[in-house]
């Protein structure tokens, strides 16, 4: 089965439970937050991967588009989940200040599509990640078009 027909429940791992109940451990740096966001999503985790946005986070979907909040956001997500996808991605730059950074991360998704077909985008992304009081970061502005659109 598919990660949208699991519910957005991630794939039976240790424990059979997501990352976001596993206690997955959280990006310890802003340039970490790709990485977990790919292997959260790739593993059809998507409670992982939300569980990297803050709660009132926006995500732009497609190039013109923006969603707030966890509830809109894991709509977005499931539609990219669904494809099956496999993330890869390289952080091109981070620039941080007082527990703010912006990252640009040069990312392809290779996937399935609805019809069945392989499919593969990518582009660089411009995102916004805030530290945490524990220290760890989440994502508070995610444009995975942000330097092409």
């Amino acid at each position: 089965r598919g990660p949208a027909e699991r519910g957005g429940r991630g794939p039976a791992e240790p424990g059979g439970r997501p990352a976001a109940e596993r206690g997955a451990r959280r990006p310890a740096t802003a340039a970490e937050v790709p990485a977990a966001f790919a292997d959260r999503l790739g593993a059809g985790d998507l409670d992982g991967a939300l569980a990297l946005y803050e709660p009132q986070a926006t995500f732009a979907p497609q190039p013109g588009e923006q969603v707030s909040g966890h509830e809109a956001i894991r709509g977005a997500l499931a539609q990219f989940a669904a494809l099956r996808p496999t993330l890869t991605g390289e952080v091109e730059k981070v620039l941080e200040a007082d527990g703010v950074a912006l990252v640009a991360n040069r990312w392809t998704l290779t996937g399935t599509g609805p019809d069945g077909a392989p499919l593969e985008m990518g582009g660089v992304s411009a995102d916004v990640m805030r530290r945490q009081p524990d220290g760890t970061w989440r994502i508070l502005v995610d444009d995975p078009w942000g330097a092409g659109a």
